[in-house]
């Protein structure tokens, strides 16, 4: 993904100082992929924003997720924080520590190795890109893949599947009233709505 990343960068004219600044200091992932439009059009703050805000927006129901498991995190929770993406979250969430280990400093550096994966993924890229002429279409759809895995993995993990029910159904209706272009922030507040309804019921079930 990292990789990917960086080989879009260099191939719209920004070196690799630029994607190790823009991995290290916005570290957004799928974020970052929507930047690269809004650094090579005209740039409209509001549009980034709102764009920012519907890609990004599962991030919400991350750290509503992590509330308790960071709630004692002291002194390292800003960066665990910070460091949540769909990769730290699906282990972090579904992974106990080891007997013996602090879970907070296990999810510390579980946080902190895929942020510096991350790093040095787009870096690796980026001097790639720059040394060797790549076709480009289409390696966007790595976002796609990505967020397949990431359900099946919740998928056969969990027992209780209705949550993941909820979200796609949720996804769908959204889709067909709103459109490919504005459905995303109405899914996810439909998303919670539901939960946050059916949250008891659930919770017995499981």
């Amino acid at each position: 993904m990292g990789a990917a990343y960086g080989i879009l960068m260099d191939s719209k004219g920004y070196g690799v100082g630029w994607t190790f600044l823009m991995s290290a200091l916005a570290y957004g992932g799928s974020g970052q992929y929507v930047a690269i439009t809004f650094l090579t059009s005209i740039f409209n703050p509001v549009q980034a924003f709102l764009m920012t805000l519907m890609v990004n927006a599962r991030h919400i129901f991350y750290g509503i997720s992590m509330l308790d498991k960071y709630k004692d995190a002291g002194k390292l929770k800003p960066f665990l924080i910070f460091s949540m993406c769909d990769e730290t979250f699906s282990l972090v969430y579904s992974t106990e520590a080891p007997e013996g280990v602090d879970k907070y400093w296990f999810m510390f550096f579980i946080s902190l190795l895929n942020y510096l994966y991350w790093i040095m993924g787009s870096v690796l890229g980026g001097i790639l890109g720059s040394m060797v002429e790549f076709n480009t279409k289409g390696l966007d759809f790595v976002l796609t893949a990505l967020f397949v895995v990431i359900f099946l993995s919740h998928w056969s993990a969990e027992k209780n599947r209705k949550p993941a029910l909820i979200g796609v159904l949720s996804s769908v209706v959204c889709l067909l009233i709103f459109g490919p272009e504005g459905f995303i922030i109405p899914a996810m507040i439909t998303i919670l709505v539901v939960l946050t309804v059916s949250r008891r019921k659930l919770v017995e079930g499981e």
